[in-house]
């Protein structure tokens, strides 16, 4: 089997103990004189897709030197020799250009990661995160394991006797059957690998070799193809074969990875419904937590480009590559993995030929052009934004209401009902979905309200300027797990006045209405996957006024400090469970009027109402992050210094 872009390993070793969030990695220490030359000969793309997959393994931000590799790159994309000059004459002159014909300078690190990349296997990632890295030879073991384990980010607790159910359904007029791990959505899309060249054409030699040979996708299969880069339609001998396995292109932008994945057929989500299966997703995307891809994918599973073509082709994750055929070839011969993947050397003979300055010279002129839609929307004239009250889609949002020039101050947090207790590793997925909006939720009866067909809901992240829509759609991940209801799966909560279970957004207003404050309990990890604003600005609008956890997500964190919400950690050595809290207490945490008598980090005591109380960090850390406290949050705190500064 041909290697695969190496950054699913590189993740895999970033989280070996001592690895940390927050951190930098700076990726010329795979070109280190003791290590060996292996980053030298990654490919530009290849480099790109390791760095930009950064946050998926913890870090920051991930960086590779200027080399002769990248000189090369800015040739292959059109830019003419004199700028490619001049560019490497300023970053030599500034010590920032790596020549390894030169001696090499010995560089410091604070700590070193080794990667043998001759180590390199293929691998996907799944089913429920894109760290949970298993190789391909050992899929279909893991894949059973998952079935037996308990319910979590490896298992699904599917009992041993349920296991080889068969679901069978008619498929518009066409006898089909079902069975767990079944992948009923495969899509190659990615802001990230999909402009990756050679995976990109490594899909579409699978595709070739899999049309040739006959082998066809299951048509309840729902394929798609969302490029990152124009350009990469234009890429000899592409389209053609992946279309004819049902690989069109249906855009170029967030798809499927966000949850834009669209209804699979009525049929297909009947047959999973009505048997509860296990289905199964493989897309190219970056991110595959519980809920986003699609409501019925329970297992989704993250692979590069030409795997994806293979995993539809197999119509299984249930599957080894290596002993199994992945179909019935024209000749009626069984095909296996080995018979459609290609060589490293032919996908690079491929891109050789295929990959040339004009695509990206003709991408890049007909960028300023716009195209006949966009150049003919009217644009409205005047300095301020005129909001349109029946617009669903954009609405004037309410953080300025009543504000004033002078600071509300700090506050603190009196007698507040737990609105959710969590587990370890809640997503902003699972704050703040991207995805559909289901049919049942506050989202829908709003838009509904307002005479918006189903049909039209659109997604959550569509919709993402309308502070309504995302307001209820905060904590509405149908495969939200709440403590508080005994591990019941949903987006629902108690409201403990009435004991009633109710929607988190109905709950949230009742003690809004009623005047309480309401807090968050959860573990560790919180806030980890996208960098989503909305997954602070929501909890902010149901009047969440702290999250009580064993540790954060740096960016999160960062942004629950913008909208004003209080970030509590736990002490080392103890959670909710460890102190016994159940999320059925009221909580309360008294802080200084005057945030002069606040220090970043300090430790602050919470009380309950049953007598308890404990020791958490107070996650302001820095006086910036105090100062936008003081005034209510990021937004407060900008507009207020721009007045200052204009008089």
């Amino acid at each position: 089997m041909a290697n695969e872009n190496p950054f699913k390993s590189i993740l895999k070793t970033l989280e070996k103990p001592g690895c940390e969030f927050g951190k930098y990695y700076s990726l010329p220490a795979l070109n280190d004189p003791r290590i060996g030359e292996g980053m030298s000969e990654l490919s530009l793309a290849d480099r790109a897709t390791i760095a930009n997959m950064s946050p998926e393994y913890g870090a920051t931000m991930g960086f590779f030197p200027v080399d002769l590799v990248t000189l090369q790159y800015l040739k292959l994309t059109g830019r003419s020799d004199g700028t490619v000059s001049m560019i490497e004459s300023y970053l030599r002159a500034n010590k920032m250009f790596v020549d390894y014909s030169e001696p090499q300078i010995e560089r410091l690190y604070s700590s070193y990661i080794a990667l043998n990349l001759g180590d390199v296997e293929p691998c996907i990632s799944g089913p429920k995160r894109p760290h949970d890295r298993v190789p391909l030879r050992e899929m279909k073991a893991d894949w059973h394991a998952c079935l037996d384990n308990k319910v979590g980010f490896k298992g699904f607790a599917i009992p041993k006797e349920s296991q080889s159910k068969v679901a069978e359904f008619n498929f518009h007029g066409t006898p089909a059957q079902l069975r767990h791990g079944n992948v009923v959505i495969a899509a190659i899309t990615s802001c990230t690998n999909t402009s990756n060249p050679s995976v990109m054409l490594g899909s579409a030699l699978v595709a070739k070799k899999a049309c040739e040979l006959g082998l066809e996708v299951k048509p309840w299969v729902k394929t798609s193809l969302a490029p990152g880069f124009w350009g990469c339609n234009q890429i000899h001998g592409k389209e053609k074969y992946l279309n004819q396995l049902g690989f069109h292109i249906v855009g170029y932008g967030c798809t499927t990875c966000i949850g834009n994945s669209g209804d699979i057929d009525e049929a297909v989500a009947s047959a999973i419904t009505e048997n509860d299966l296990v289905a199964a997703a493989v897309l190219s995307g970056n991110r595959n937590f519980e809920g986003r891809v699609h409501p019925l994918t329970r297992a989704n599973y993250l692979a590069s480009p030409p795997l994806v073509v293979a995993y539809a082709l197999a119509g299984t994750v249930d599957i080894d590559f290596k002993t199994e055929p992945i179909g019935v070839g024209k000749d009626g011969k069984n095909i296996f993995f080995r018979d459609i993947w290609p060589s490293n050397d032919k996908v690079g003979q491929v891109v050789h030929s295929s990959v040339l300055p004009d695509m990206f010279n003709a991408t890049y002129q007909a960028i300023t052009k716009g195209n006949p839609m966009w150049n003919q929307l009217s644009i409205p004239s005047g300095t301020l934004y005129d909001w349109d009250p029946k617009s669903t889609y954009i609405h004037e949002p309410p953080y300025f209401k009543s504000m004033t020039m002078s600071p509300p101050g700090p506050h603190g947090v009196k007698d507040a009902y737990c609105l959710l207790n969590f587990r370890d590793s809640i997503t902003t997925d699972h704050i703040s979905p991207a995805g559909s909006i289901h049919k049942d939720s506050p989202a829908a009866r709003y838009l509904m309200e307002r005479g918006v067909d189903r049909m039209d809901f659109n997604s959550y992240g569509s919709r993402r300027g309308n502070n309504d829509v995302m307001a209820r759609g905060t904590f509405a991940n149908i495969r939200t797990v709440n403590k508080l209801l005994g591990g019941e799966v949903g987006p629902k909560t108690i409201h403990f006045p009435t004991r009633e279970k109710l929607s988190v957004f109905d709950v949230a207003m009742r003690y809004k209405s009623e005047g309480h404050d309401t807090v968050i309990l959860a573990g560790a990890e919180y806030g980890s996957g996208s960098s989503r604003d909305w997954a602070a600005k929501g909890p902010m609008l149901l009047g969440v006024k702290a999250v009580i956890a064993k540790s954060f997500e740096r960016i999160h964190r960062c942004n629950l400090v913008g909208m004003g919400i209080i970030p509590l950690c736990f002490k080392s050595g103890e959670d909710a469970e460890t102190l016994s809290l159940t999320g059925h207490e009221r909580y309360s945490l008294d802080l200084p009027s005057n945030v002069s008598e606040i220090r970043p980090g300090q430790d602050v005591t919470v009380v309950t109402d049953n007598g308890k109380q404990f020791t958490c960090t107070l996650r302001f850390d820095t006086e910036v992050e105090l100062a936008c406290f003081d005034h209510g949050g990021i937004l407060q705190y900008v507009i207020r210094n721009l007045i200052h500064t204009k008089h």
